[in-house]
């Protein structure tokens, strides 16, 4: 009875918050005691300002105020004279994934500290002689640790302290004269010490690393900063700009339907006079009939013939040349010329976008991605180009929807335009070519040029202005026979590679690559070049001056 009753005066002078023996009691408003510290700490981290029990939940506002219970402090005192401590709780206790006490009998408290030099684990309680007595203190103590098996040699049953470094390897001493005799060995301590200097070399290392991946994160930040700003600005003026546009266009409306009014207006006008004319042409004409009629039922003839002259005299007819009728067609050519020139706009808006478009806006400090190596990673990228019909020159004829080029006998009837190439006999495709694209070429002839070009290369120029490769606007893969050749800026470099009825393309833009391949069964590698791009790139294909000589973008997907 008397040990029921020590256990109950244990449980009433103990804190439900640390659940050790009270430590200046405090009672709160709903009768609960606790720690005066523990208390506070609990309604200190309280976000919501409501103020509860732990234990009964009752809520107070405002937060009470704290005052020590003496009472109860002198009972907690008297107890602990008495050498009456509170239980252990049971969260002091080991389970099943904590370190045990090797010395706790029974039910096993929670190690503080495992001993190396023991190799055993101990609870507050038992590691107390390691700190008292002289001989263990030289005993090194680590956190508890349920490896402490590993550290005994399994053939010697001595704690291993030695490291060979011939096998790499943690032995005991006995080890190190049997088993591992002759070998290089040091003790563990010694090798922990090189070790720790690799450790120290590593994490300066690693901390370096850490400073340039937090600047590059710093950078990038900035970066989407930069762009959030620019894209803003750059949404402000393009609106402005279109805005100025449709109010171009509104004005050039109105000014068209002006002209168109006047011009109404003064036809109206000139017809209304001549409607007059004849009107009074008309009422003149019927009063000289009725005359002549009158005259012509005169029964004397003498003044038949006497009033005849000046009755039978007629007016000068009104002028009908000048009536024109073209039912349906006035105002045709200002149709004409809207309608060409909405074509003109369409074509622009089309061919121009890509210059204008926010899909090339890209992080410049991201790391590149990795160039595709199969033919399968290659078709990945694969874009639909065709030829554009506006720079063709006119001895080559497109066919296969603007996919296929032949060169002819006779020069084709092309419309004039400013972007179409006089002097060499090649084209450029339609699409501009940005991000990464692949493309196919069938190449069937004697030579031809496979090249990429910017849009301002020279139309009328020269070869060495307007020649795919002979300038510093484009280049070109030239493949004639089972000869190939790169060139760029007039500067030809000789390529070596199986010859293949079919070349491949590569561009990546941002990254300024620019890859050939020789396609059969596998894909080779002819020509790779880094640069960096400052325009859209067009693909072009360029044709010997045989007869016959064709080549065509391949379908892909």
């Amino acid at each position: 009875m008397a040990q029921k009753g020590d256990q109950l005066d244990r449980k009433t002078i103990s804190c439900s918050i640390c659940l050790d023996l009270l430590k200046d009691p405090v009672a709160i408003p709903c009768g609960h005691s606790y720690c005066m510290s523990c208390i506070k700490t609990h309604w200190d981290g309280e976000k919501r300002k409501i103020y509860s029990c732990p234990q009964c939940r009752e809520a107070f506002t405002p937060r009470p105020v704290l005052k020590k219970n003496t009472m109860l402090a002198a009972l907690v005192e008297q107890l602990k004279k008495t050498g009456l401590q509170a239980a252990p709780a049971d969260h002091c206790y080991a389970g099943p994934e904590d370190v045990a006490c090797d010395v706790c009998t029974g039910r096993k408290l929670k190690a503080f500290k495992s001993c190396l030099t023991c190799s055993a684990s101990y609870c507050e309680k038992h590691i107390q002689p390691h700190y008292d007595a002289a001989p263990f203190k030289k005993h090194k103590l680590v956190d508890p640790s349920k490896q402490l098996q590993e550290n005994i040699c399994s053939l010697h049953d001595e704690v291993m302290k030695m490291f060979c470094r011939t096998d790499q390897q943690i032995i005991c001493y006995l080890c190190s004269v049997e088993d591992h005799k002759g070998h290089d060995t040091v003790s563990a301590a010694a090798e922990r010490t090189e070790r720790q200097r690799e450790l120290e070399v590593s994490r300066l290392n690693i901390q370096q690393r850490i400073q340039n991946r937090e600047k590059d994160v710093k950078l990038l930040q900035q970066e989407v900063e930069a762009v959030s700003l620019y894209a803003d600005k750059t949404v402000e003026d393009s609106e402005k700009i279109f805005t100025e546009l449709i109010r171009l266009l509104q004005k050039r409306s109105s000014d068209v339907k002006q002209q168109i009014r006047s011009q109404q207006e003064t036809e109206e006008r000139r017809v209304e006079e001549l409607q007059e004319k004849l009107q009074q042409e008309i009422t003149e004409l019927k009063r000289k009939d009725t005359e002549l009629k009158q005259l012509s039922h005169t029964e004397d003839h003498n003044q038949f013939l006497h009033n005849y002259p000046s009755v039978s005299q007629l007016s000068e007819p009104t002028d009908s040349s000048s009536i024109n009728i073209r039912p349906l067609r006035y105002f045709e050519h200002v149709t004409a010329a809207v309608s060409e020139l909405r074509d003109k706009l369409q074509d622009i808006l089309k061919e121009e976008w890509t210059n204008i478009s926010v899909t090339e806006t890209e992080v410049d400090v991201l790391l590149p991605e990795a160039e595709p190596k199969t033919r399968a990673e290659f078709l990945k990228y694969s874009c639909e180009i065709t030829l554009d019909p506006k720079t063709v020159n006119t001895w080559l004829l497109l066919s296969e929807g603007n996919r296929k080029v032949e060169r002819m006998k006779q020069q084709q009837s092309y419309s004039r335009h400013p972007d179409r190439f006089i002097h060499c006999c090649q084209v450029l495709s339609k699409e501009s070519l940005t991000g990464r694209c692949y493309w196919e070429v069938e190449l069937r002839g004697g030579g031809v040029r496979v090249a990429v070009a910017y849009k301002n290369i020279s139309r009328a120029g020269p070869s060495t202005e307007s020649g795919f490769g002979r300038n510093d606007k484009s280049w070109a893969l030239y493949c004639v026979t089972n000869i190939y050749n790169f060139w760029f800026n007039s500067i030809k470099t000789p390529i070596s590679g199986p010859h293949s009825r079919r070349l491949a393309v590569y561009l990546d833009h941002r990254a300024g690559i620019l890859s050939f391949y020789s396609v059969s069964e596998t894909m080779t590698l002819l020509h790779r070049v880094q640069t960096t791009f400052t325009q859209h790139l067009y693909a072009g294909i360029w044709l010997n001056y045989n007869l016959g000589d064709k080549a065509e973008l391949c379908k892909l997907k």
